[in-house]
């Protein structure tokens, strides 16, 4: 493999290698992560939606590329440094600026805000070395994700015959499909967009079916009776409805209550947060695109036209909607499924238990106060998201199931690909 020696570093490795352990011994810290992570947050733009897995994976990538090429604890995601001696916290800063400044654009003055704030205007030497380091690693990914195939306008058509089970635009405003293009994207690690792609949904006349669709049809009605106001507000709030906290800030908060909590040092925290985000992207990557693949009618849809799906299980109701609208692409699989059970798999696999205090917190709209789910452990959270779904009324049970096997699937094929412990300083 080639190695890219970065402009103005010259010096030998047998010198650099102990002089860059020593100098983060004494003052490491992976708070330069969690603050770039909470920056993403604040200035991710509102329209970047399913985009948004791509912002967090990128950026992580870079800082912990960034990062490793210094302390040198993993094998690296995607870019291979010769090794470099300077400040890995000034790489990352570095790196995570980069990236973000290229992604977007309206937000530069509050990257620039917050690089200088971390690294000051009168940089140190080894600042210097270890900031050069992340503009060489950013560089680096953004040239790597430059055509990923990711963001494309407009989206190609998409329509389905209008047949029983299969997808149609639906109520309230009938929207044409989106994000139809990422079957022929490049995932950040997995091998295709199809590499764990789902079986094929259960047949229409099958009693999984019918079970699945009479339990969204009853929980998931905009005015069910049955549907608690707890079922209610855990629908709402994985959705983001009433609160100015978007899903994948959720799990990224998880994941630094988890890096703090076990005490994490810079490198494992930039490894933590690349594992979770990497398996994210990858999972929301393959559902979406299982999505266009089966083409199955949303619930909306076949609750309606039940009278058309050959079941004699399942009854329709012409003014049926659900509680939470419909996403506009087909039903199976489930992207919120994915990226609950996603992030659960690679926190567990990363730091080996899954029973570990998780805290989701969502802040309100309107001033009102933060609502708070706590759970037991990371699969714990993952569950309630994915049923979010059913109370909501958008999704079957078995979308859920398919996206939670993808998520596994993914998640444990990243952390057993990348980012490996090394057990030697050599390359």
């Amino acid at each position: 493999m080639n190695h890219t020696r970065l402009f103005g570093v010259a010096l030998a490795l047998t010198l650099l290698a102990p002089a860059a352990r020593d100098a983060h011994a004494t003052g490491s810290t992976a708070d330069v992560v969690i603050e770039w992570n909470q920056v993403l947050q604040d200035t991710i733009p509102t329209t970047a939606s399913l985009y948004s897995p791509r912002y967090y994976a990128m950026m992580h990538v870079a800082i912990f590329d960034a990062v490793n090429a210094i302390e040198r604890d993993f094998e690296p995601f995607h870019v291979r440094l010769h090794p470099h001696f300077g400040s890995p916290e000034a790489a990352a800063a570095q790196a995570a600026h980069d990236v973000l400044a290229s992604l977007n654009q309206s937000a530069i003055a509050t990257y620039d805000a917050l690089l200088e704030k971390q690294l000051g205007s009168r940089r140190s030497g080894f600042e210097r070395l270890g900031a050069a380091v992340g503009a060489e690693v950013a560089r680096q990914v953004l040239a790597w994700r430059q055509t990923d195939g990711w963001v494309v306008s407009p989206f190609p058509a998409y329509s389905e015959p209008p047949l029983p089970g299969r997808y149609q635009p639906t109520p309230p405003n009938n929207p044409v499909a989106q994000f139809t293009h990422l079957h022929r994207a490049l995932p950040m690690a997995l091998l295709s967009p199809t590499q764990f792609l789902p079986p094929p949904p259960p047949a229409l006349t099958s009693a999984t079916y019918a079970a699945d669709f009479n339990e969204v049809k009853l929980l998931g009605r905009s005015d069910s009776v049955t549907r608690t106001a707890e079922q209610t507000a855990i629908a709402r709030l994985w959705a983001g409805v009433g609160t100015t906290t978007p899903l994948w800030a959720v799990w990224n908060n998880i994941t630094r209550d988890a890096a703090r909590y076990r005490r994490l040092s810079l490198a494992e925290t930039a490894r933590l947060f690349a594992l979770v985000n990497v398996s994210i992207h990858d999972s929301v990557m393959t559902t979406q695109t299982s999505k266009f693949v089966y083409g199955l009618w949303r619930p909306v849809t076949a609750i309606r036209q039940a009278d058309t799906d050959l079941n004699a299980a399942t009854d329709p109701d012409s003014s049926w909607l659900p509680l939470i609208t419909t996403p506009p692409y087909p039903s199976y699989a489930g992207n919120m499924a994915t990226v609950g059970a996603s992030a659960a798999r690679a926190l567990q696999l990363a730091l080996g238990t899954n029973d570990m205090p998780v805290t989701a917190t969502w802040k309100q709209t309107g001033g009102l106060p933060d609502v708070s789910h706590s759970f037991p452990g990371f699969w714990e959270a993952a569950e309630e998201q994915s049923m979010a779904r059913i109370y909501g009324g958008i999704h079957y049970r078995f979308d859920q199931k398919a996206g939670q096997q993808v998520a596994l699937s993914a998640a444990q094929f990243v952390f057993e690909n990348f980012m490996q412990p090394r057990h030697h300083w050599s390359d």
